[in-house]
């Protein structure tokens, strides 16, 4: 049977693509080597640099995120060089396992996957390294699995306060553009991030944002590296071009996202995300259902993770309100595999689409029969009516 109305996507990345965008990304294919490309080029470069909140340069891979991971471990670091890593949900455990196979020595803190990172527990981990081998610290932003976002402020502030030469990595590919980030005030060494998330794109672009230090420790640094060096990138980004063919269409769409970002205004993109994660989280807790994250301070506005009740399944909820409302959530990855359902409330998003999803989720929660409370849509729309947004 005919499935009437538009699928809500809902999950937490990648996000709907504005029909903007998908205009500029439709852009005739142009010589990439020819005289005009650098004006695109330098567009784009200098515009995500106003979205990392940097004055350092912005490297754009035609890749995932993965590949943004990789191009930060292999720049900056040697085979058998130590790094501390903190396992606050299923991506950080990815990026682990990927400095594994690199031949790199991840030192793990682990969590319970219901907070950020923790600034003191990398702290004690620093003090402790008296040789001073760790050579990078790798911390997820806003960790997608869970909902929990890492204050990246006081990471580096511990880091600072050990006296401790470290870099500091930062994935943040679900954060930019969504969740506040600043790389130069909060001195960030290397940033990660991908176009699908918070930049509204299709799967396709990642970026490095890179400092000072770390551009110093890539002339040292000896993993092997080709596609992913940051040495033939800059040189060719001084003009505006590329040392490979980029992803022209995905860079006509980047810079239309960038026009939209400021159009709205950076602060004012934070201000809805949060705006709107707040009222998830109010429909959540009139529902009666725990939210993944545990640290009010931590909460993320980029997604809420959901966690169903005991002997209940989150990948059956998923399913009804797929079937029912054609509507798909985010699932539960590795360690909390049907146990929580994700919302993504991010990127091209307004309060008529907020209202929607959680209506769907709470008819979806009645006929999947996961005990709740009902009303937890009205508390967010009641929510939106006494905070309305700036116009």
């Amino acid at each position: 049977m005919r499935e009437t109305g538009r699928h809500f996507l809902q999950i937490p990345g990648p996000s709907a693509v504005p029909d903007n965008i998908l205009s500029a990304i439709a852009s005739p294919v142009v010589d990439h080597r020819g005289p005009g490309f650098g004006e695109l080029g330098n567009r784009v470069l200098t515009g995500m640099q106003g979205i990392f909140k940097t004055q350092q340069p912005v490297i754009i891979y035609p890749s995932s995120g993965t590949g943004a991971w990789e191009a930060a471990l292999v720049n900056c670091l040697s085979a058998g060089d130590k790094v501390l890593m903190v396992e606050t949900g299923h991506f950080a455990s990815l990026w682990q396992k990927l400095a594994t196979k690199l031949q790199l020595q991840p030192q793990l803190i682990e969590t319970d996957w219901r907070t950020g990172a923790s600034p003191e527990l990398i702290s004690d981990a620093l003090n402790a390294d008296t040789d001073k081998s760790i050579r990078a610290v790798c911390v997820v932003h806003n960790e997608t699995s869970t909902g929990c976002t890492s204050r990246i402020a006081a990471v580096r502030e511990a880091i600072d306060a050990s006296n401790h030469p470290a870099l500091l990595m930062v994935d943040t590919i679900s954060g930019l553009a969504a969740a506040d980030f600043r790389f130069d005030e909060w001195g960030v060494d290397v940033a990660i991030s991908g176009s699908q998330k918070g930049l509204m794109l299709p799967p396709g672009l990642s970026f490095n944002a890179v400092s000072a230090k770390a551009i110093a420790a890539s002339k040292t640094a000896t993993l092997s590296r080709s596609y992913w060096d940051w040495g033939e990138m800059l040189q060719a980004n001084e003009r505006g071009y590329f040392p490979y063919t980029p992803a022209t269409n995905l860079l006509y769409g980047l810079a239309e996202a960038i026009d939209m970002i400021n159009a709205e205004g950076l602060e004012n993109v934070f201000i809805r995300h949060q705006r709107h994660a707040t009222a998830t989280r109010a429909a959540v807790q009139t529902w009666g259902l725990d939210i993944q994250c545990t640290n009010e301070d931590e909460f993320s506005p980029v997604l809420t993770a959901v966690r169903v009740p005991e002997r209940h399944s989150a990948d059956n909820l998923r399913s009804v309100i797929l079937s029912h409302y054609n509507m798909s959530l985010g699932n539960g990855l590795a360690k909390v595999n049907d146990k929580v359902f994700r919302i993504g409330h991010l990127g091209d998003f307004n309060d008529l689409m907020l209202s929607a999803t959680l209506s769907g989720i709470e008819m979806g929660l009645h006929l999947a029969g996961v005990p709740h409370q009902t009303g937890g849509a009205q508390a967010a729309i009641d929510y939106m009516k006494s905070t309305p947004k700036n116009l």
